[in-house]
C-alpha cells in the first residue's frame, strides 16, 4: 500500500510539472490528425488514394464522396474543438 500512495504522490507532481509541455504535446497531436485527415480526404477526392475493390464501384463516385465526408467531418470538428475551447 505504501508504494501504491507514493506513486500516485509522484504522478500529481509530475503532471503539475509537465503540464505545459503536455499541453503543447497534444496540440502537436491534435494538429497533426486534422493534418493528415485533410490530406486524406484531399487525396481521396482527387483520386490519388483509392480503395482496392471499391475504386471501380461507380466509377470511383464511392471514393469520391468518402473523400468528402472525411473532409467536412474533420473541418466540423476542428470548429467544434474551437468552439468548445473558446
Amino acid at each position: 500500500m505504501a508504494k501504491r500512495k507514493k506513486r500516485q504522490e509522484m504522478d500529481g507532481v509530475d503532471r503539475y510539472v509537465s503540464r505545459p509541455i503536455s499541453s503543447l504535446f497534444h496540440l502537436a497531436v491534435w494538429l497533426t490528425g486534422i493534418l493528415v485527415s485533410l490530406a486524406v480526404g484531399f487525396g481521396m477526392i482527387d483520386g490519388t488514394l483509392t480503395i482496392p475493390g471499391l475504386d471501380t464501384l461507380w466509377e470511383g463516385i464511392v471514393i469520391i464522396i468518402a473523400g468528402w465526408i472525411v473532409v467536412v467531418l474533420t473541418i466540423f470538428s476542428l470548429l467544434m474543438s474551437i468552439i468548445n475551447n473558446i
